[in-house]
């Protein structure tokens, strides 16, 4: 399975982001170069299994969420963790997220059908 150096790349960029950290800091906290760092996150250079654990612990991300569109389970993945989500919230809480999931769903698929047509 080749896995999308791009998307790995952007998902690190964007747990950065997140993590409201610069590249040069993140560098540091993984003892790689900047250079290197950049490469990475423009996918111009592959990132190994070691590495990649590093990125995780710095962002505190999982290694599944920097590799979410490469693995096949990922829909797995991605019901378990609307489930966590859900399991702190009331009844309105979740009815409202019901909801919401719904009119979003119906949105994707009304604009999908647009698109192919």
């Amino acid at each position: 399975m080749e896995l999308g150096i791009k998307s790995i790349g952007k998902r690190i960029k964007i747990a950065r982001i997140n993590a409201d950290m610069t590249q040069e800091h993140l560098s540091d906290l993984i003892e790689l170069s900047p250079s290197h760092m950049s490469n990475i996150e423009t996918g111009t250079a592959k990132v190994s299994l070691t590495t990649m654990v590093r990125f995780a612990n710095a962002l505190s991300v999982t290694v599944d969420d920097l590799l979410c569109d490469n693995l096949v389970h990922a829909k797995v993945q991605f019901e378990q963790d609307i489930q966590q989500l859900l399991d702190g919230c009331s009844k309105l809480e979740i009815r409202l997220v019901k909801d919401l999931i719904e009119s979003t769903l119906n949105t994707l698929r009304r604009d999908a059908n647009l698109r192919n047509n």
